[in-house]
């Protein structure tokens, strides 16, 4: 008799399930294997990738600023200039609107390369002038000491003997060879200057053209992201990637915006107070407000150091208005500025400023808050569903009064606001 095979979709799910499963610690065990490899093709490939990666980044920048003076400025412009060809108008103010676009970019990069190594230049020069001084009266102080006290005169001139050995010995067995080492580090910094330069003319010229044909690169992605998924999970994706857009330019229009008037503060205090250094200070404090939390320590620490080595108590006048300043940003001008761009709360700002400076160094520090709010929304978005899905409560504050909920009915038994912990709970209607 012939035995007929019974068909059971049960058994084809648990052979996809184990099949997924089997592939899942396949690929796994090949990029654990393998990680170096992979490691370092990427590496290449995003150094290869460099200049368009800049390109992308200056260009998402400067596109609010861009759309705006399109908008506002220069298209109606453009409408009264060319009234018969509408095209022309548009091409006009496209035109105009990245052309001034780019420029202001390039002038604040300007500046800043210039007012840096400048203001740096009059730094050292004062700390050099006010260590004249301090050598001076460490000199005179020195030989008095020793002039009074003949014993301390012949223990320190025995040891000031043994260190000129030593210092000769040093020169001569360790600092010579190391010269050719350093050389080779002079040798690398210049490259990587030189790779820089070409990263950002690259990236200008990209984002110039992303810039100018910005509805042709939008619509290229639509019409791959459709493609590739279905509608529904083109949808999602999209929905997604706005998400995305919308918090990390809120984010960074909103801490660029407050970190030029934290700056500025900063540089018109030092005027006033006559704090030397005024200029590399406040461009200090203010480029590294951009980092959430840690950012004003950052910032502080080496603007203190600078002021320190020419009066010390300038140095201490400027830690305290840096505390005041501070204070008024993270209460008043941030809040005001930023709104609810964040809407994660002070502890998970410090976690993602902490693990993403562990796992990326700097660009986590800039970026971690940001790709936080992102990864933490989607989260909650998934848990709010599996709880509407079961029909529970998918509030956080619903959760606050709940005391538990029954496994088998479903029912709600809040707490008592009495006495949460000695009182019969309160049973609430089934959700």
């Amino acid at each position: 008799m012939r035995y007929k095979f019974r068909w059971d979709k049960k058994y084809l799910y648990w052979g996809i399930t184990v099949f997924c499963v089997g592939g899942l610690l396949g690929l796994l065990t090949l990029l654990i294997t393998r990680f170096p490899d992979i490691s370092g093709a990427v590496s290449k490939l995003t150094k290869v990738l460099s200049p368009f990666i800049w390109g992308l980044v200056i260009a998402y920048l400067l596109t609010p600023l861009k759309n705006w003076m399109e908008r506002a400025l220069f298209l109606p412009l453009g409408r009264k200039l060319f009234k018969k060809t509408k095209k022309k108008g548009a091409g006009f103010a496209r035109f105009l609107s990245v052309f001034i676009s780019l420029l202001l970019f390039l002038l604040i990069l300007a500046a800043m390369v210039y007012l840096i190594p400048v203001q740096l230049v009059d730094a050292i020069e004062s700390i050099s002038a006010a260590s004249v001084d301090w050598i001076n009266a460490l000199t005179n102080w020195a030989e008095q000491l020793l002039a009074d006290n003949p014993e301390v005169e012949a223990y320190v001139t025995g040891l000031l003997g043994n260190a000129n050995k030593e210092i000769t010995d040093w020169l001569t067995k360790s600092v010579a060879p190391q010269l050719l080492d350093i050389t080779k580090v002079v040798t690398n910094f210049a490259g990587s200057v030189l790779v820089a330069v070409y990263n950002l003319v690259v990236g200008i010229v990209v984002s110039l053209y992303i810039l100018a044909n910005l509805e042709k690169v939008k619509a290229g992605c639509k019409r791959l992201l459709y493609s590739i998924f279905s509608l529904n999970a083109a949808e999602k994706i999209r929905d997604g990637i706005d998400f995305t857009h919308r918090t990390f330019m809120g984010f960074f229009s909103g801490k660029l915006l407050d970190s030029a008037i934290i700056g500025l503060i900063c540089y018109v205090f030092c005027l006033i107070a006559g704090i030397p250094s005024a200029g590399l200070v406040s461009v200090l404090v203010g480029v590294t407000n951009i980092i959430p939390f840690f950012g004003p320590f950052i910032g502080a620490v080496p603007s203190a150091l600078i002021i320190l080595a020419t009066s010390p108590v300038k140095c201490l006048i400027f830690i305290i208005f840096v505390i005041i300043l501070q204070q008024v940003d993270g209460n008043i001008i941030g809040p005001k500025i930023l709104g609810g761009t964040t809407g994660i709360n002070g502890f998970w700002v410090m976690f993602s400023i902490i693990v993403g400076a562990g796992l990326f160094g700097f660009w986590g520090m800039l970026l971690g808050v940001p790709v936080f709010v992102v990864i933490y929304t989607f989260i909650d978005k998934l848990v709010k569903k599996r709880l509407e899905r079961s029909d529970l409560p998918s509030e956080m504050e619903d959760y606050q009064t709940i005391d538990h909920i029954d496994a088998v009915t479903h029912e709600v038994i809040r707490k008592t606001p009495e006495d949460p912990s000695a009182a019969e709970p309160e049973k609430a209607e089934s959700v």
